[in-house]
């Protein structure tokens, strides 16, 4: 997935264009310390927001200088009461109203114990996120420039920016701090009184080295922008939560990405890629030779009625042509069809022993209704199987039966009775 990692402004700056790097991979869960991302870096550079590149995600990351770091033990409360409850534990450490400040709690916080809270102002902080939604760019995390370490880890001094405006981040178990660059910041850090692992940047690495007295660590900052995005720390909390459907389009949009892009998915790729293709000519194979025997039926069927009646010059409706022509011909031979009531009279009667004849005979439009007619209860089913075989369908109606052939759908049921004699 293709990540595009953005510096915000630090404080002070009065430059438009912003720091960014390009990255291929931005895999979280490793720290700051224990990877350099180097070759994850594919471009980087300071542009305008308007003019920065296009990728999959968009992480911004917030300079150190931005942020204060505080500990404080979680109670277990709601996640609607979360804010709340975090202002009231917070209150006496700020220098200013809770209110006033966004504050986001670590990845790992755990209920009944010691969690890190950033806290960062939202008068500065909302303005920057918003400037990115309003020019199209969805922000997928914030993420804090350096992160505190872990008990018991060794502490770790960034030298950051130019030259002319350094500065000097320390980052241990007891939290990040960030001061002027110069001889007072070392004091000011405790540096000399643990083992401390030095990184700069380029241009403030030579006089690093001289501060310190010793080597430092070279790291460009588009490479620092890659780690810092890997961390697992996500500033977007409380108020900057997105809401649910927001959450799972991105989520959606991350996922499609990471599977069209990642080279990771190339084989599944073209595996469904090709499983789609196979099933599409299938398809049009078996509509082309469902088509072509449907086609060839009518022709026989045209076939067949111009020949058996050649005076039909045009053919419409094949079927229900040659029915119309079948039937005046009978007409004219005088010859009896199934809809007939002699017909149908002489398959009942074919079928069936009657214990009594019916008391009236009623027929309408290919449709025989014998009333009160005596049919035993044994009998009535091979009545029914044998009207069957003839090619008519039939039921009992009341005291009678209806009876009409197959082709013209089952009777209606009928519920009211019929006259006895």
């Amino acid at each position: 997935m293709l990540s595009l990692i953005v510096a915000l402004a630090p404080p002070g700056t009065t430059d438009d264009a912003l720091n960014f790097a390009l990255s291929r991979t931005a895999a979280s869960g490793l720290e700051r310390d224990g990877a350099d991302g180097a070759d994850t870096v594919l471009e980087h550079g300071s542009a305008l927001l308007a003019l920065l590149p296009r990728a999959d995600e968009l992480v911004l990351v917030v300079p150190s200088r931005r942020l204060s770091w505080h500990q404080v033990t979680l109670p277990k409360v709601s996640h609607a009461r979360l804010r709340n409850v975090l202002d009231g534990l917070l209150e006496d450490r700020l220098l200013e109203d809770p209110q006033a400040l966004h504050l986001a709690l670590a990845p790992d916080a755990s209920v009944n114990g010691m969690v890190w809270v950033a806290a960062c102002h939202k008068a500065w902080l909302y303005p920057a996120i918003l400037a990115f939604e309003s020019a199209g760019r969805v922000v997928a995390r914030v993420v804090p420039e350096h992160v505190p370490a872990l008990a018991g880890a060794a502490t770790s001094v960034y030298a950051l920016g130019s030259p002319e405006a350094a500065w000097l981040v320390r980052c241990a178990d007891d939290g990040v701090q960030a001061v002027p660059f110069g001889h007072a910041a070392l004091t000011a850090l405790g540096f000399g009184e643990a083992t401390w692992l030095a990184t700069a940047e380029p241009a403030v690495a030579a006089i690093t080295e001289e501060l310190i007295g010793g080597a430092v660590k070279v790291v460009p900052l588009a490479q620092g922008l890659v780690i810092a995005a890997r961390s697992q720390w996500n500033l977007a909390q409380f108020q900057l939560t997105s809401t649910s459907g927001a959450r799972t389009a991105r989520r959606a949009a991350q996922a499609w990405a990471q599977w069209t892009g990642s080279t990771a998915w190339r084989a599944a790729r073209w595996g469904f890629g090709t499983l789609l293709m196979t099933q599409l000519i299938g398809l049009n194979v078996w509509a082309w030779k469902e088509r072509t025997a449907l086609d060839a039926k009518r022709t026989e069927t045209r076939a067949l009625l111009t020949q058996t009646f050649p005076r039909v010059a045009l053919v419409v409706d094949a079927p229900l042509q040659m029915e119309r022509e079948v039937s005046l011909l009978r007409q004219a031979t005088g010859a009896l069809s199934r809809r007939d009531l002699e017909s149908m009279l002489n398959a009942v009667a074919s079928n069936v022993r009657l214990a009594r004849p019916p008391t009236a005979i009623d027929f309408v439009t290919d449709e025989l209704t014998l009333k009160d007619l005596g049919v035993p209860a044994s009998a009535a089913a091979a009545l029914a199987q044998g009207l069957a075989r003839a090619g008519y369908s039939s039921q009992a109606a009341g005291d009678g039966w209806v009876i009409k052939p197959a082709d013209a759908g089952a009777p209606p049921a009928r519920q009211t009775g019929f006259p006895k004699p």
